[in-house]
């Protein structure tokens, strides 16, 4: 089923606690750090089943119609009609939800593509995954991840010595109803606004860490789980007018409390297997189309920042300028690239034993490496652009209500190429995307998002064909035919 708008908020008010400093916030839907953030959220939903929408967004199986991101792909069609939702959901969000409903989905969807592995760990559990993806699908679920331990967590040997308990999630009981968690996991991005979390690793673990070698699902509402979010910049916006992204679209970042909480049988899909644990993620398709998601929001991302270049150019009346010229045509050049990487992937698809195909995995992570080391280059490029103008502009825009100021701000503020008005809406728009404390956040998610830089590039060594790469290297050196020994060196030349 697609669910509406309606129906996702009604499910985020679960009794779920989300702290935001010592305040408790028990509604994310009407409470001003969350609610616009919220009802983002629930738009997409209806946008997604809208009449105009719903053949692009959504899938038909045996009469129900399910996310396009919960499509297993068997073919380079469903590859395409997955990219074209995903595509689709960023152009509504700007870019600017990393965590959108088609990311954490795209994870699962990958890896019940392959059951028998989990099936492996222990008998039930490959059952449990497909049930679950099954359940997410049907019921149109918005799940986040908490795949990484706390920065400080990560060495139990450090809290050993202390005496102190170890505060990454680990498993502290098995019963014959299921397990028991506790201890704290990162980076909730978008778990405030989810109906579960995902909970794995990323990060390889230790032999002796595999009470913390657990992968299940828990409703962000179930007894014992907290979220403590970051500072919201939703809350400290001014309104739309003057901070258009951050007054909608922050979709916030928390650490997740387990106290205690519950896991029955039936939601566990992996235990005490410290290698297969991150190893899920790349045996499967899972890391691959999770990722994918993230590169096609990265381009529409892009393509919005270059669309501000370009009007920045426009109303300084600068786009004659041959340096400003040559500026926009590299960021064109990149934007066509990153286009042209995914689409390749695509192309060059790879197809696995059971039938699936997933996109192609060195193209994919080519793709990232390059979206991860540049997105700070581009943004800073382009806020040059801007120059001085977003400190030319009033301090917020209340003073519009005044005649009098806005008669002054009208006739002093207009350029040769732009009203007042428009120059004061695209300064607070170019600023809050990528000036602004939102934007900082996204410059810092945009670099880290799928882990540090050394780890791409271990990606993209690790699926590069360097056998192929180096054969023809091979073959030159084995026609170049060495003399013996004692022969004049005129011979050198003469060898053929």
């Amino acid at each position: 089923m697609l669910r509406s708008g309606a129906e996702y908020l009604e499910g985020l008010r679960d009794g779920r606690r989300v702290y935001v400093g010592g305040e408790l916030v028990r509604d994310v839907t009407t409470h001003p750090a969350f609610r616009n953030t919220a009802r983002s959220f629930a738009d997409l939903f209806d946008q997604k089943q809208s009449a105009e929408h719903v053949d692009q967004m959504s899938y038909e199986e045996a009469g129900e119609r399910f996310s396009v991101w919960y499509l297993q792909p068997k073919s380079r069609d469903d590859l395409r009609k997955r990219m074209a939702g995903h595509r689709q959901m960023a152009k509504w969000s700007y870019g600017l939800l990393g965590r959108s409903p088609d990311h954490v989905a795209s994870f699962i969807a990958g890896l019940a593509m392959h059951p028998e592995l989990f099936e492996a760990n222990r008998a039930g559990f490959g059952s449990n995954l497909t049930a679950y993806y099954d359940h997410m699908r049907r019921n149109d679920l918005f799940a986040s991840y908490v795949v990484i331990s706390p920065q400080g967590a990560r060495n139990p040997a450090l809290y050993h010595r202390e005496g102190k308990p170890v505060p990454a999630l680990q498993v502290t009981k098995e019963t014959d109803d299921g397990i028991v968690l506790n201890g704290v996991k990162m980076l909730g991005t978008g778990a405030v606004f989810s109906d579960v979390t995902w909970v794995g690793n990323l990060l390889p673990l230790a032999p002796d860490q595999s009470s913390q070698a657990i992968t299940c699902v828990v409703p962000m509402g179930a007894p014992g789980v907290s979220v403590w979010a970051r500072k919201p910049f939703e809350r400290h916006a001014l309104g739309p007018l003057d901070n258009p992204f951050s007054s909608r679209l922050d979709e916030s970042d928390g650490v997740v409390v387990f106290k205690d909480v519950k896991v029955p049988w039936e939601h566990v899909f992996l235990l005490d297997d410290v290698r297969m644990s991150r190893e899920m993620y790349f045996q499967t398709p899972s890391h691959v189309m999770g990722n994918h998601q993230a590169v096609v929001r990265f381009l529409e991302k892009l393509r919005l920042i270059l669309g501000i270049a370009y009007k920045a150019a426009e109303l300084n009346d600068v786009v004659q300028v041959p340096a400003v010229r040559e500026t926009l045509s590299k960021l064109a050049a990149s934007e066509a690239g990153l286009k042209a990487m995914i689409s390749g992937s695509i192309e060059d698809a790879e197809t696995l034993p059971n039938g699936f195909m997933h996109v192609n995995r060195r193209e994919l992570y080519s793709a990232l490496l390059w979206c991860t080391n540049n997105y700070h280059l581009v943004a800073e490029t382009v806020r040059e652009m801007l120059g001085a103008g977003p400190f030319q502009m009033p301090a917020d825009a209340t003073f519009l209500t005044d005649p009098d100021l806005r008669a002054t701000f009208d006739e002093y503020w207009a350029g040769t190429s732009g009203t007042a008005e428009e120059r004061f809406k695209f300064m607070k728009l170019a600023w809050d995307y990528l000036a602004s404390e939102l934007a900082s956040r996204h410059g810092q998610y945009e670099r880290f998002y799928a882990g540090p830089q050394f780890v791409h590039a271990f990606y993209n060594f690790g699926n590069a064909p360097w056998s192929e790469l180096k054969a023809p290297v091979e073959e030159i050196m084995a026609g170049m035919v060495v003399p013996p020994a004692g022969q004049p060196s005129s011979a050198v030349k003469q060898v053929a």
